[in-house]
């Protein structure tokens, strides 16, 4: 009887953990929050047009952006594979906001098949086009020449809540 009290009573503290508690929610701290982003990656699988992160690869709630720099004329894409193609990615992220709640941010792998002989401008400028069209909550600008250009990713805060799945913090 009293192992499978024991028992009992071991399963309970695994379930409930030490204290049996939920800790408390942090208070919101601005700072630390605006500074939460998604992190930016580039890939070129194109055998002359490069693409690179030339900051730091965090796109951040404050307003930092990410900024990508392409160069070269492009091979272009003669098949099915990956050959010919660029991409960027951004990754998963989660903030607070004032009003406590934490709003989930969804990952985006950006994929784009170029052209054979598309210059760095044109690339920058179909990502620009492509980015700005969608209702993600990121806004791209651009500049540059015909030979480098580059791409600057803003995560653009709405005024609504959630752009993504939205959760009440305890």
């Amino acid at each position: 009887m009293e192992e499978i009290k024991k028992i009992t009573e071991v399963s309970k503290v695994k379930k409930t953990g030490k204290k049996g508690k939920k800790g408390k929610a942090k208070p919101y701290d601005k700072a630390l929050e605006l500074a939460k982003g998604a992190k930016l990656a580039a890939s070129s699988f194109d055998k002359t047009q490069e693409v690179i992160v030339i900051t730091k690869n965090l796109v951040t709630v404050g307003g930092e952006p990410g900024t990508v720099e392409i160069s070269g004329l492009a091979t272009g894409r003669k098949d099915t594979s990956m050959a010919g193609t660029m991409r960027l990615w951004l990754s998963t992220f989660r903030y607070k906001r004032p009003d406590n709640t934490v709003d989930h941010v969804a990952g985006w792998s950006i994929a784009l098949g170029l052209k054979p002989n598309q210059t760095a401008l044109q690339t920058a400028k179909t990502y620009v086009a492509h980015i700005n069209s969608q209702t993600r909550p990121y806004k791209a600008k651009m500049t540059g020449t015909e030979n480098k250009a580059t791409v600057s990713i803003f995560f653009k805060l709405s005024g609504k809540k959630g752009s993504g799945r939205s959760k009440k913090s305890r």
